[in-house]
């Protein structure tokens, strides 16, 4: 099978693991959350609907991606990538399970963000999500990191081309690719609370 015959036949598993309609769905829903714990819950719900055999098949779809990368950064990402997709994953159904996730205080910080996000993916008949990596699914995931635990979308260390990644300072999160994304469909870095790196 050629690489592009993969790379389409990967999109259409994707699709079929977690439909564009199910994400758009679940995002009309939670769009009024105000607090933290409850969207939190909510996410909690809808991930938690998934089969171990859904996460396999996203997890050989994150392979797939990663093998089309130069070494030696293919290598050095490769973690960065499984944490913000399975990591956050994890996260959040173990803090569902052990009743953390109910004791989240406040509101979503930014609830007008949180609102044009939620409108990012219900985008109606100009909505493309199917042309988005995963579904649905990195979007309900990376929902839970930005707005739940106010963190970047990206982890905290993740290396980019030159040299340069994600941080955690005294004063916040800031990323080298934060406002580099604002021409591409369904990139969460527009509405990440990291700020822009100071690049030379």
């Amino acid at each position: 099978m050629s690489l592009n015959k993969a790379g389409e036949y990967m999109a259409i598993v994707m699709e079929q693991v977690y439909p564009s309609g199910r994400a758009r769905a679940v995002f009309s829903r939670i769009k009024n959350i105000k607090k933290k714990c409850e969207l939190g819950e909510a996410l909690a719900f809808e991930l938690g609907r998934l089969s171990i055999l859904d996460l396999q098949a996203m997890s050989a779809f994150l392979e797939y991606e990663i093998n089309k990368l130069p070494s030696p950064y293919r290598e050095s990402i490769h973690p960065y990538f499984t944490e913000q997709l399975f990591g956050s994953y994890f996260k959040l159904m173990r803090m569902h399970g052990d009743g953390s996730l109910k004791k989240i205080p406040g509101e979503i910080e930014d609830q007008k963000t949180f609102l044009e996000y939620c409108a990012m993916i219900t985008g109606g008949e100009d909505g493309h999500l199917e042309e988005s990596y995963y579904g649905g699914y990195y979007h309900l995931v990376s929902c839970f990191t930005i707005f739940v635990m106010d963190e970047p979308g990206h982890p905290v260390g993740m290396p980019f081309p030159g040299g340069f990644r994600v941080e955690r300072r005294p004063e916040g999160f800031y990323c080298p690719i934060r406002d580099k994304e604002k021409d591409v469909l369904f990139s969460i870095c527009n509405f990440c609370p990291a700020k822009q790196s100071e690049l030379p």
